[in-house]
């Protein structure tokens, strides 16, 4: 089979609508729907060369969606809302309501502040009526009038007040690690108090799309930072005041995730983060802004830990899987390969369940395998350092792609028996195992087997199933 460029915007199962790439998304789960307003980029001619607003779409289940186009409206140039940066969604006292950043990128050179926060209302969280009570919170003294954004509003119970917290950070220069979430208070949604620094632990230059929810007795942060790897994180408390807790792994995906926030429809908690696309769509190029929405749901573990798994409507969507023969895969000082699927497509979802004895080093998946040129992608599990990596393989003339932070933590044990599941759409690929997710963006695709490998040990491969046939 010869090499093929698979481009962004053919996925049949991930969110992006026709013509656009999809940047942050701002959740609201209700009575088994979510509410998926988001930010609608047309690249004309790069990222955030248009002005946008919120569009609105809904879904039950992640494969249907319901498209009500733009919601909440951008403002005219000259206004303070000329884009719609990033916000939250909740009801309160009657109404829905949308804190949300306003950007004018005319209004540093004007000597304005770029960044406020505004206020929004609704009663059918399709049309929006845009107030001024929210106007005044700017970037408070000492802060960086650049960076100001991302508000997420929650109830208070033990204080009785609402509390929001947004992304700053202190000073003017952007390359200090200065970033830190802020708070303000209030008891009726318009007067707000400022109450100074949520948390700032000095690691980021900025925090990006700040959340709290909370699941029986602990509180979760979870936010985004792009100065250190890129990734949407989390922090867990028992208190809304701290200290605010780093779990051994703190993040839900790699590199290619990014800007997510939850909700939680009244049965499930869900992830809304969005795969990049890479710049020329060349593996070997840095990241866009914007690209695909992918969810994740979001589990609390026995520790009291954050894990992910694949929406279950997502997975179920992939229809008349075949069976699998199991096989054993053994070698001693060498890397022993076996061919799992000779032809994959492009659209497929793929399980197995893997164990492995205490000699084995690594494993590996490899898609898009092409037998005559042995090139493919592959998600690679290093048992001796813990940790799950994706690359092309091989890699020659090296680097073939450029894979800095798609990589995540694994504490596999032998002689027990994990679920691995992928899911590609077309130039996304999605691995879960243990709790974990990682995300990847290709290009090239070499070839459409699926192979298995294993070095330095035994691995067994069973009830593993295959499908790429899918119903939407």
């Amino acid at each position: 089979m010869e090499k093929q460029a698979i481009t962004s915007n053919q996925h049949q199962l991930y969110y992006q609508p026709k013509d656009v790439w999809v940047g942050d998304v701002m959740p609201y789960g209700k009575d088994g729907k979510f509410f998926v307003y988001h930010q609608r980029d047309t690249r004309n001619p790069v990222p955030f060369g248009e002005p946008f607003g919120w569009a609105l779409a809904t879904t039950k289940d992640f494969v249907h969606y319901e498209d009500f186009g733009e919601s909440l409206l951008r403002g005219e140039d000259d206004e303070r809302d000329q884009f719609i940066y990033a916000g939250s969604v909740f009801e309160a006292n009657g109404k829905v309501h949308a804190f949300y950043t306003g950007y004018n990128r005319e209004f540093l050179a004007q000597g304005k502040t770029s960044q406020v926060l505004l206020h929004a209302e609704s009663d059918d969280f399709v049309h929006w009526k845009k107030s001024e009570a929210a106007l005044e919170l700017e970037p408070q003294e000492g802060y960086d009038i650049r960076n100001w954004r991302d508000p997420f509003v929650v109830w208070d119970d033990e204080k009785e007040e609402y509390l929001l917290i947004l992304g700053a950070r202190k000073g003017q220069d952007k390359h200090l690690q200065t970033g830190r979430l802020v708070k303000f208070t209030s008891d009726n949604l318009i007067d707000w108090e400022f109450k100074g620094d949520f948390w700032a632990p000095d690691l980021y230059t900025m925090f990006e799309m700040p959340e709290l929810f909370k699941i029986g007795d602990w509180w979760y942060l979870v936010y985004s930072e792009y100065s250190d790897g890129n990734k949407i994180l989390y922090r867990m408390s028992k208190s809304l005041d701290g200290p605010w807790l780093k779990p051994k792994d703190e993040a839900f995906d790699g590199r290619a995730y990014y800007a997510g926030r939850t909700a939680f429809d009244g049965e499930r908690r869900v992830l809304f983060g969005w795969v990049p696309t890479k710049d020329q769509e060349d593996d070997k190029n840095n990241y866009l802004w914007g690209g695909t929405f992918v969810p994740h749901e979001v589990y609390q573990k026995e520790d009291f830990s954050l894990g992910v798994k694949p929406i279950d409507e997502v997975w179920k969507s992939f229809t008349d899987g075949i069976s699998l023969i199991d096989t054993k895969l053994s070698t001693i000082d060498t890397r022993e390969e076996k061919t799992l699927v000779e032809h994959s497509g492009t659209i497929f979802n793929f399980e197995t369940t893997i164990s492995f004895d205490e000699q084995l080093s690594d494993f590996s998946l490899r898609l898009y395998k092409n037998f005559e040129t042995d090139e493919s992608y592959e998600y690679r599990f290093n048992l001796d350092e813990g940790r799950l990596t994706f690359d092309k393989n091989p890699c020659y003339p090296w680097f073939q792609y450029m894979d800095k932070g798609l990589i995540r933590p694994i504490n596999l044990r032998p002689n027990e028996s994990y679920n691995l599941k992928v899911i590609v759409d077309d130039n996304i690929l999605t691995l879960y195992i243990d709790g974990i997710a990682l995300n990847a963006r290709v290009y090239d695709q070499f070839g459409d087997a699926i192979t298995i490998t294993a070095t330095n040990g035994s691995l067994t491969v069973s009830d593993s199933k295959f499908s790429n046939k899918i119903l939407k």
